[in-house]
């Protein structure tokens, strides 16, 4: 997978860190630009503000993965790979940064525990906010209003999730995702998934008004998923609904969550 860096250069302020370890703050002139991040089973992603947006392969070359289908499952290996990542390719952090990061939805008390102590080991912030993925990625698709019927189809988690108005009220996930398709999974298998999942949605009556609401507004799709034509193309017949794939699919979490690291870093006490 290709690396992707864009606009990132070396910041003047102070109490910078460049995947070095850190015990102490130094101290700051201005307060940091707020950050958002997006740790996926395959790619790294940061949003740096004015600095740019880092795109990343994690773990390639390592004899074990440190995260595997959205759970950190080796949190040294973790910090260490990130630092190795942010130290060869230059990327200045700022220290005490707000930080907003991706969550999948559904995560367990300990995937989260072990997300943040990685996150808070690298990046030293001085606030950690959590968003659910399929929650980031409607933001960031633009579809955050009214009903919503969200899928998140990555690397090797897929989520569905029912949103109103950018809460989500009901979610469902699966341990598949589109690197599986070059195994034993096909794509319609993977779109039949999806439908499963939206079909475990529906069994819920009071889900269920707001499931039939959102199919007929039509499915959004983000992810790696939404980039592949033959499974959006099978969503359409498993789901017997529209099926609309977001502007920019594989950055929409990263997006949505770079916006609400803007906003909580001007409106606190709104977080």
């Amino acid at each position: 997978m290709p690396v992707h860096v864009t606009s990132v250069h070396p910041s003047g302020r102070t109490g910078m860190l460049a995947g070095r370890s850190h015990g102490t703050r130094p101290a700051t002139t201005v307060d940091p630009e707020p950050l958002a991040v997006d740790l996926g089973s395959a790619q790294l992603r940061m949003w740096l503000g004015p600095a740019g947006v880092l795109s990343v392969p994690v773990g390639e070359g390592l004899r074990a993965p440190v995260v595997r289908r959205g759970r950190v499952v080796d949190g040294p290996g973790c910090v260490a790979e990130l630092r190795r990542l942010l130290r060869d390719h230059r990327i200045p952090v700022p220290v005490g940064a707000l930080v907003v990061a991706c969550r999948p939805v559904l995560a367990a008390p300990a995937d989260r525990e072990a997300l943040r102590r990685v996150l808070a080991a690298v990046l030293a912030p001085s606030r950690l906010l959590f968003v659910d993925t399929v929650r980031a990625g409607a933001i960031g698709a633009g579809a955050a209003a009214g009903t919503l019927l969200l899928a998140d189809v990555g690397a090797q988690l897929t989520e569905v999730a029912v949103l109103e108005d950018g809460r989500v009220v009901a979610a469902r996930r699966a341990e598949v995702g589109t690197r599986d398709l070059n195994h034993a999974v096909t794509a319609a298998m993977l779109a039949d998934t999806v439908a499963r999942l939206v079909r475990e949605l529906r069994r819920e009556p009071a889900v269920r008004p707001l499931v039939s609401a959102a199919l007929a507004r039509g499915v959004v799709v983000v992810g790696d998923g939404a980039t592949r034509p033959d499974l959006t193309a099978r969503l359409v017949a498993a789901l017997g609904a529209p099926v609309h794939r977001a502007a920019s699919p594989r950055t929409a979490a990263l997006t949505g969550a770079s916006l609400a690291a803007v906003a909580a870093s001007r409106h606190p006490a709104g977080t």
